[in-house]
C-alpha cells in the first residue's frame, strides 16, 4: 500500500493574518526614540551654551527644559522675589514657546528611523502591525519625556550686592542697566532699598501633567506626518488612496518647508561670520531658526498677526518687528505696516510665493497622470495642494506663536516685567493657505506640462505597481527591493492624449528619403582569381636502407 505525498508546499499567509514582529517593534521603537532625543538633548545644550545661559545656572536643567519645551512642554518661573516688591501674580511667569529648531531635529530623526523600520515590512503592511509600531514609539517617548521633565527643575541663587546701583565702588549692576528705573514706582521702587544687601533665588520647573500630555501629541503628530509625506513607505490595504491623492502634495509641501529652513540656517552662519556675536547667532538660529522661518511663510502671504513686546523681552524681536511692537498693545502686524518702515520686507512676499509656486510644480512631478486631460491635472493638482495647506498653515501659525511673561532671571535673562505676545490668525491662515496652496498647485502643473516633467518622479506605491506585485503575491517572502521597479516591473509607456500629437506619427521634416533620385557610382573592381593550390606534400613511404658493398673473400 503506497501513500500519496503531495510535494507542493502550501501557501505561506498573507499580510493580513502574519503575526506582529514584536522583536522588531520594540527594536526599531528604541532606535527611534534613543536618536531623537540625543539629536534634541545635543541640540539644546549646543544652543544654549552659544547663547551664554550656562553661565546663569547649571546646563543639564536648563537642556532638559528646554527638550521639555520643544515636545510640547510649559516651563514655568518659580522663586523667593519677595524682595522685589512683586507678590501675588506679578511674581509669577509663564513660558509658552516651542524651541522648533530643538523640535525639528527630533522630529526628521525620530520619522526617518520609523519609516525606515516600516519599509522592511514589504509593500503591505497590516493595520495591527502599524499600529504596534506607532504605539510603541508613543509609549518609550512618552516615558522618556517624563524623565527628562523631572530633570528639567534647577534654582539660581542671585546676590543682591551685585545688583547694585553703581554708587558703591563695584557700581554698574542690574540695576543700572533697567530702562527708566526713576520712574518705577509702587512696591517695586519700596522694596530696592533692601534689595542691595538681600539674596533670593529664583528658578524654574517642568509641568509634568502638560508636558506629558503634549509630548504624546507631538510623537503622534509627527508620526502621522511621516506617514503622509512620505511616498515610499507601505500603508494598509485599505488606505491605498492615500499614495496617489494626500502623499504627492503632502510630500512635496514638506520638501520646501524644510528647505526654508536650510535657508534660514545659511542666512544665519552669513550674519555669525559678518556679526559682533557669531556665537550668540549661531545658538540661536540653533534653537529657533524654524521659529523665525515658519512664522514668515504665512506673515509674508498675508496672514494677519498680532503682538505686544513689553521691557527687556522686546529686544528678543528681529527689526522691525520689535520697533512696531515697541510700546504698544495688541498691534496688528502685516507685509504693508512692516514695510512703511523697512521696504525691503516685501522681499519675504517674493520668498514666500516662490516657495509656493515650487510645492505647485514637486506636487505635479509627484502626481502620476492617468488618462486625464491637461485640465483635469491642473485642478487636481490645485486641489489637493490646497487641501495640504489648507492644513498646514493654521499648523505654522499655532507652533510659531508665542506668549512668554517673566519677572525672573530665567534662563540667563533678566526680565521684570516684561512680555512678549505674538499671535496669528488662525481662520485666515485656514483661507489663505488654501487659496495659494490652489493657486500654486495649478500653476505648477500648467508649468510641468509645458515642460514634460508632469508625473515623471510617481512613486510605485501611486502608480499602483507594488499595490498588484502585493496581489499577485501577498505573503512577500522575497526581500523589498524585490518588488521596486525593474526588469520584472517596468515603467509604463508614455502615450500622448488626446489633444497632443503623437510624436511618433510626425511627418519627418525636409525631402522624405524614399524620393530621393537613385546616383550610380563607379562599380567595385572584381576579385583577381585565386591561385591553385598545391596538393599537399605526402612524405615518402619508409623503405629499407640498400644493401652495402659485397666482401671479399
Amino acid at each position: 500500500m503506497s501513500v500519496h505525498t503531495s510535494l507542493t508546499p502550501s501557501p505561506p499567509p498573507s499580510y493580513e493574518t502574519r503575526k506582529v514582529p514584536w522583536g522588531g517593534v520594540l527594536f526599531s521603537a528604541i532606535a527611534a526614540v534613543s536618536w531623537a532625543f540625543l539629536a534634541m538633548t545635543g541640540t539644546a545644550a549646543l544652543g544654549l551654551h552659544l547663547v551664554g545661559a550656562d553661565t546663569a545656572g547649571s546646563l543639564g536643567p536648563m537642556t532638559a527644559a528646554v527638550v521639555a519645551m520643544a515636545a510640547g512642554g510649559k516651563v514655568s518661573p518659580s522663586g523667593d522675589v519677595a524682595v522685589f516688591g512683586l507678590t501675588g501674580a506679578g511674581a509669577k511667569g509663564a513660558i509658552g514657546l516651542m524651541p522648533l529648531g530643538v523640535a525639528l531635529v527630533g522630529a526628521v530623526l525620530l520619522a526617518w528611523v520609523f519609516l525606515r523600520s516600516l519599509r522592511g515590512a514589504g509593500t503591505v503592511i497590516a493595520a495591527r502591525e502599524l499600529a504596534a509600531r506607532a504605539g510603541a514609539v508613543a509609549v518609550l517617548f512618552v516615558g522618556l519625556l517624563a524623565g527628562l521633565a523631572w530633570a528639567g527643575q534647577d534654582t539660581i541663587a542671585i546676590d543682591g550686592a551685585s545688583l547694585g546701583g553703581g554708587s558703591g565702588k563695584g557700581g554698574g549692576g542690574l540695576l543700572d542697566k533697567l530702562p527708566g528705573l526713576g520712574n518705577i514706582g509702587g512696591g517695586l521702587a519700596d522694596g530696592l532699598g533692601g534689595l542691595i544687601n538681600a539674596k533670593t533665588s529664583v528658578g524654574f520647573h517642568v509641568d509634568t501633567g502638560r508636558s506629558l500630555l503634549g509630548g504624546l501629541l507631538w510623537v503622534l503628530a509627527v508620526l502621522l506626518i511621516a506617514l503622509l509625506a512620505s511616498r515610499r513607505t507601505p500603508l494598509p490595504g485599505g488606505l491605498a488612496a492615500v499614495h496617489r491623492i494626500v502623499r504627492p502634495a503632502a510630500s512635496a509641501l514638506v520638501s520646501v518647508l524644510l528647505l526654508a529652513v536650510l535657508a534660514g540656517f545659511a542666512a544665519a552662519g552669513f550674519a555669525a561670520l559678518t556679526g559682533h556675536e557669531p556665537g550668540r547667532i549661531m545658538g540661536s538660529a540653533l534653537l529657533g531658526a524654524p521659529n523665525g522661518v515658519w512664522l514668515g511663510v504665512p506673515l509674508g502671504l498675508f496672514v494677519q498677526w498680532k503682538g505686544t513686546a513689553t521691557g527687556e523681552l522686546a529686544k528678543l524681536l528681529p527689526d522691525p518687528v520689535d520697533r512696531l511692537l515697541s510700546g504698544r498693545v495688541g498691534q496688528p502686524i502685516t507685509p504693508g505696516r512692516l514695510a512703511e518702515l523697512d521696504g525691503r520686507v516685501w522681499l519675504l512676499t517674493v520668498a514666500a510665493a516662490l516657495m509656493m509656486l515650487a510645492a505647485g510644480t514637486l506636487t505635479a512631478v509627484r502626481t502620476p497622470r492617468w488618462g486625464t486631460t491637461r485640465t483635469g491635472f491642473a485642478g487636481r493638482c490645485a486641489l489637493r495642494l490646497g487641501a495640504a495647506t489648507a492644513a498646514a498653515f493654521p499648523l505654522l501659525v499655532w507652533l510659531t506663536g508665542v506668549s512668554v511673561s517673566a519677572n525672573l532671571s530665567v534662563f540667563g535673562f533678566d526680565a521684570v516685567g516684561a512680555g512678549i505676545e505674538l499671535h496669528g490668525s488662525i481662520p485666515m491662515a485656514l483661507l489663505l493657505g488654501a487659496a495659494w496652496g490652489g493657486a500654486a498647485g495649478g500653476i505648477g502643473a500648467l508649468l510641468a506640462l509645458a515642460t514634460g516633467a508632469a508625473g515623471r518622479r510617481s512613486s510605485p506605491y501611486s502608480m499602483g505597481r507594488m499595490g498588484r506585485a502585493a496581489a499577485s503575491d501577498s505573503s512577500r517572502t522575497h526581500p523589498g527591493v524585490a518588488y521596486q521597479p525593474g526588469p520584472y516591473l517596468p515603467s509604463p509607456v508614455y502615450r500622448p492624449e488626446q489633444d497632443e500629437p503623437n510624436p511618433y506619427k510626425r511627418p519627418p521634416s525636409g525631402p522624405a528619403p524614399h524620393t530621393a533620385p537613385t546616383v550610380a557610382g563607379r562599380p567595385l573592381p572584381s576579385h583577381p582569381p585565386r591561385r591553385p593550390t598545391r596538393p599537399p606534400r605526402v612524405p615518402p613511404p619508409d623503405s629499407p636502407p640498400p644493401p652495402g658493398p659485397p666482401r671479399g673473400p
